[in-house]
């Protein structure tokens, strides 16, 4: 099983907001998944970016793996370097 932390896209045409999730890497964009960790607004100036610091390194002590999107949000939040 593969474990990604990735975006979950919410909100209405064209007005999108995230929610940064914790899931098995075979379902679905925005289907099931195992823990929300996260939240990001691009449309809000500037961004707005909640993550939960402490649940997201112990996913990833665990060895989820945040796709690259979520990995550029990690890093302007200094959660990794």
């Amino acid at each position: 099983m593969s474990v990604k932390i990735r975006l979950r896209r919410m909100g209405a045409k064209k007005a999108p907001f995230y929610r940064v999730v914790v899931a098995d890497s075979r379902y679905p964009r925005d289907g099931r998944f195992i823990e929300e960790v996260g939240y990001y607004n691009p449309l809000t100036e500037p961004a707005e970016i909640k993550l939960d610091a402490e649940k997201i390194t112990k996913w990833i002590a665990n060895g989820a793996q945040p796709t690259d999107t979520v990995r550029a949000l990690l890093k302007k939040q200094d959660i990794i370097k």
